[in-house]
């Protein structure tokens, strides 16, 4: 197999070195406008499996000669390039996956289905860890049951050492964040789809120690279009952000407060962006390059199995990497992301445009991530 990481951030490096780790896979190329200066965790794997090619993504034609030699390519790139990179792949011949996170560039893809299946390949975006990996889990639940009362997402990227005032730190965009903290939630609620306010519906998770007891609330993105399709079949499903406790109150504050608006204001004399002026002030204080990260994620899929009540339960408390330097963040999005594009060369995912929870196969998904190190437990009740 060979393969194409179009992104050499931290995501798609990730992505990269969990791809080049697989016995049968023969070549990693990762593309992007620099190069020069890749994490040290990839550097051992360059010049053997590993190639670092400088590729603008801006340019049509380079970008689709080096998907000709591939089989298949794992975006990492900003989601505003998702639509044109999978043209770009269509075109090219080759299976296609992005980290995704963009709802309505997810509906702009799906309109390739019929050109995807007449090259004959899948297309599968949103295949990160919220969407992705959740997606897919919560599939898994919802098929495993006769009928489905409520699903229920929850996933959060956290400090393992968390500091006052946010008990925060950025272990991706803080543009991204502040997004999800500011666009309608999409739930289901009595079988239809409805929009409801990020930051709000707070409730308190307990997870096992050392992790303990966390906030979630609702926020953007992480669904993805599973309320579309489930609409009138389960009466609940939400998708929640996990934080320590007291995070919401005041993002929530802060964001009332215009702190977050994307309308330019004049300080004295000078037009300026808030969101832009936010994020300048607080990321170089929520940047914390030597503060260990956790991912804590748990779907809950309640219903009933043969007229009794069932509960299936998904979790998974994954944790940064020390002796590789791979983030908890980097380790569930980027793996994720490769253990979807090995799934799609193998072809084990169906020619077309799907998302991952229209796609891939529950028990494959986790057994990859497995290899990867990322365990995932299921539980019954």
């Amino acid at each position: 197999m060979k393969f194409l990481v179009l992104g050499g951030g931290k995501q798609g490096s990730a992505c990269a070195l969990e791809l080049a780790r697989r016995n049968d896979v023969d070549l990693v190329i990762v593309a992007d406008l620099d190069v020069s200066n890749p994490p040290s965790f990839l550097e051992p794997w360059v010049g053997s499996k590993v190639e670092l090619r400088a590729v603008d993504a801006n340019d049509d034609e380079q970008v689709r000669a080096v998907m000709q030699t591939v089989d298949g390519v794992a975006c990492a790139l900003p989601y505003y390039f998702n639509v044109r990179m999978t043209r770009l792949a269509i075109e090219s011949g080759c299976h296609f996956c992005d980290l995704g996170g963009k709802t309505e560039l997810v509906d702009e893809q799906k309109e390739l289905h019929e050109a995807a299946v007449q090259a004959g390949v899948s297309i599968v975006p949103d295949c990160g860890l919220a969407p992705g990996m959740v997606n897919v889990l919560a599939r898994g639940g919802i098929d495993s049951l006769d009928e489905v009362s409520s699903v229920q997402l929850f996933v959060g990227g956290l400090p393992q050492n968390p500091k006052p005032p946010l008990n925060y730190q950025i272990v991706y965009s803080m543009e991204g964040v502040l997004d999800y903290y500011t666009t309608p939630v999409l739930v289901l609620e009595d079988g239809e789809v409805r929009e409801k306010e990020a930051l709000t519906g707070v409730e308190e998770v307990d997870f096992p120690a050392p992790v303990g007891r966390l906030e979630a609330f609702l926020t953007a993105g992480g669904i993805s279009r599973m309320p579309y399709r489930y609409q009138g079949e389960i009466p609940e499903m939400t998708y929640k952000t996990l934080r320590y406790p007291g995070h919401a109150t005041l993002m929530k504050a802060m964001r009332d407060l215009g702190l977050m608006s994307l309308d330019p204001i004049d300080v004295k004399g000078i037009s300026v962006v808030p969101r832009d002026a936010f994020i300048a002030a607080v990321s170089p204080i929520l940047r914390n390059p030597e503060g260990d990260d956790l991912v804590a994620m748990r779907v809950v899929v309640t219903g009933t199995k043969g007229g009794a009540p069932k509960t299936i339960t998904y979790q998974m408390v994954d944790y940064f990497d020390e002796p590789t330097g791979v983030t908890a963040m980097m380790r569930t999005t980027g793996y994720s992301l490769a253990a979807t594009a090995r799934l799609q060369v193998s072809r084990v995912i169906e020619v077309g445009v799907y998302t991952p929870a229209e796609c891939i196969p529950v028990d494959g998904y986790i057994a990859a991530l497995a290899e990867c190190g990322v365990v995932i437990e299921r539980t019954e009740r």
